[in-house]
């Protein structure tokens, strides 16, 4: 399992909502998370062989920045 970090500019949780049925889709995503307090407005992945560019990808082509952070 890998954990994946993404900074987003998604800030609402009206815009969570938005990207949610996205990323529940996704079968190989086991768990994600978002922390609206971080300057960054981080989300987390916990997943099973899936690329960080097919996430970005995903979040892009439904509108917000999606870009992985170094940790």
């Amino acid at each position: 399992m890998n954990i994946l970090v993404f900074a987003t500019n998604i800030k609402k949780p009206k815009q969570v909502s938005k990207v949610k049925p996205l990323l529940t889709a996704v079968d190989k995503i086991d768990n994600w998370n978002f922390d609206l307090e971080d300057c960054d407005n981080i989300l987390r992945i916990e997943a099973r062989d899936i690329s960080p560019g097919y996430i970005e990808t995903l979040l892009n082509n439904a509108g917000f920045e999606c870009r992985e952070l170094d940790w």
